[in-house]
């Protein structure tokens, strides 16, 4: 599996979400421009012992993204479709995009891809779950149908 974060900016949560990758052997995928270097030591910190492990790309755009991954199944994790996570049929190579926390993945990009946009149901009392955990909640659900296969 492929976790994807379009512009993160808090790097407690790309440590989290470095820490699940590492322990699911999932690749992350950080889509610049970041919120913070990656030497922060609240990434590391939030990451523990695991960062250096993490299997990670680091791309300079969206659109070099697009580029080196084209015909690649990519799952956008919005707030803004009604299509559940829990409704698609996960492969072991799929990405999975979540978007910067303060306001998500751009509409254009939603709007080019709306067949390929999911959601996690919740209440609407709020805007949104924790990235950290919207990413885990996601990717345990792909792990989950694709019987935990932990590629090495």
């Amino acid at each position: 599996m492929n976790i994807v974060l379009l512009n993160p900016e808090i790097p407690y949560n790309t440590g989290n979400i470095g820490r699940t990758s590492v322990l699911t052997n999932t690749r992350l995928h950080l889509i610049k421009p970041l919120g913070f270097s990656l030497d922060e030591k609240q990434l590391k910190r939030a990451g523990l012992d695991y960062w250096h492990l993490v299997d990670l790309v680091i791309w300079e755009s969206y659109e070099e993204f697009i580029e080196a991954n084209k015909g690649a199944r990519i799952f956008y994790a919005t707030t803004k479709t009604k299509q559940k996570y829990s409704d698609i049929e996960f492969k072991e190579d799929d990405f999975v995009m979540f978007g910067p926390e303060s306001r998500g993945i751009p509409e254009e990009i939603l709007n080019a891809h709306q067949e390929s946009c999911i959601t996690i149901p919740m209440i609407d009392m709020g805007r949104s779950l924790n990235l950290s955990n919207s990413a885990a909640i996601i990717l345990y659900e792909a792990l989950r149908q694709t019987n935990f296969n932990f590629k090495k």
